[in-house]
């Protein structure tokens, strides 16, 4: 064999050829910050319980992961992704554009977006709207969008505390900032007529809001630093944190599992993980990972995620999700729409 082609057989020996995953026990995960603790849960169980080894997972955002899982098939691509939203019809589609043809979608629970803050403050109940006039970019004064001249949460209602408006939150990659804009900021704004009868998102990049990162367990630091500041998080990262922090209410319902299940919170999502079944080959432990992950030993009315902040779907809709990752159910665009 001559030099050069003794090289390339090599090269493709060590790399793996392009598009293909190479055979491996641990098991890629990215993703949503919110579902990193209960993925992180099962993992540590899986290594504990299974001959494989942990699961290695990376806090990368829903956005994010969603990038990384549909970059491609192979060894540089993750196997599995997690997301505090649902999968956009777009990523869908750029994800068949990379050869990313075979996914199941697994629906895990439920979440709720808390607007906390540290216990050394009274409790400060807020509305929808008055989130989105303390963090619009453009707020109506006299009928006209102006730049949002609010700095107090008093400029908004008097009956709010005279604190300086301060809120650590997500990133524009994050799952929980996608919810976030939709449930907070859009549904406050649909209605104004100032804005046309559309939803508006735009965030004020005036310091009033401050992009905290990926990792909610930041978000909970800075608040016992700076005890006028809000954070918005998970609710898991509450009840997590039940002994520094205090949840608002919003719309006057209390951010409590019960309200949060039913959907009576306002600001409540679903909860999901990604499985690239085209990896299920070279990397036999995924679909044993995704299987326990769905037990009822983990997602029931008595599994282990609800003790750390998991909402648990009714038993009808846990039984539909794992069916489909069990049977391995290809998702379709047309299911996202």
């Amino acid at each position: 064999m001559n030099r050069i082609l003794k090289t390339t057989v090599i090269a493709a020996a060590v790399m793996g050829v392009a598009g293909v995953a190479q055979a491996r026990d641990q098991v890629r995960i990215v993703g949503s910050s919110t579902v990193y603790p209960f993925a992180s849960y099962v993992a540590e169980e899986f290594g504990a319980t299974t001959d494989y080894p942990t699961p290695v997972i990376e806090s990368t955002g829903s956005g994010g992961g969603l990038r990384l899982f549909c970059n491609g098939v192979g060894d540089d691509t993750p196997d599995i992704t997690n997301a505090s939203r649902r999968m956009k019809p777009s990523e869908f589609e750029r994800c068949e554009e990379n050869g990313v043809t075979d996914i199941t979608e697994a629906f895990i629970g439920y979440d709720g977006i808390a607007f906390a803050q540290s216990n050394a403050n009274q409790a400060m109940d807020v509305t929808r709207e008055q989130i989105f006039l303390a963090l619009a970019a453009q707020v109506p004064v006299d009928g006209e969008l102006v730049d949002n001249p609010h700095t107090q949460w008093s400029d908004i209602d008097a009956s709010l505390p005279d604190r300086e408006i301060a809120v650590y939150g997500p990133p524009t990659t994050s799952g929980t900032r996608d919810a976030f804009e939709e449930l907070v900021m859009e549904a406050a704004s649909e209605d104004m007529a100032a804005y046309g009868g559309e939803g508006y998102t735009d965030i004020r990049t005036d310091g009033a809001f401050i992009d905290a990162g990926e990792n909610d367990n930041l978000i909970v630091q800075r608040l016992a630093e700076n005890t006028d500041a809000f954070g918005i998080f998970g609710y898991s990262f509450l009840e997590e944190n039940a002994d520094t922090l205090i949840g608002s209410s919003i719309d006057g319902v209390e951010p409590t599992p019960d309200a949060i299940g039913s959907g009576e919170y306002p600001v409540s999502r679903s909860l999901f993980f990604y499985v690239k079944n085209q990896h299920a080959d070279d990397v036999p432990a995924m679909y044993d990972y995704a299987e326990m992950f769905m037990s009822e030993q983990m997602i029931g009315d008595l599994g282990y995620l609800k003790g750390i902040g998991l909402i648990p779907a009714p038993e009808d809709m846990r039984a539909e999700a794992r069916s489909a990752v069990e049977s391995h159910e290809p998702l379709e665009l047309a299911d996202l729409k």
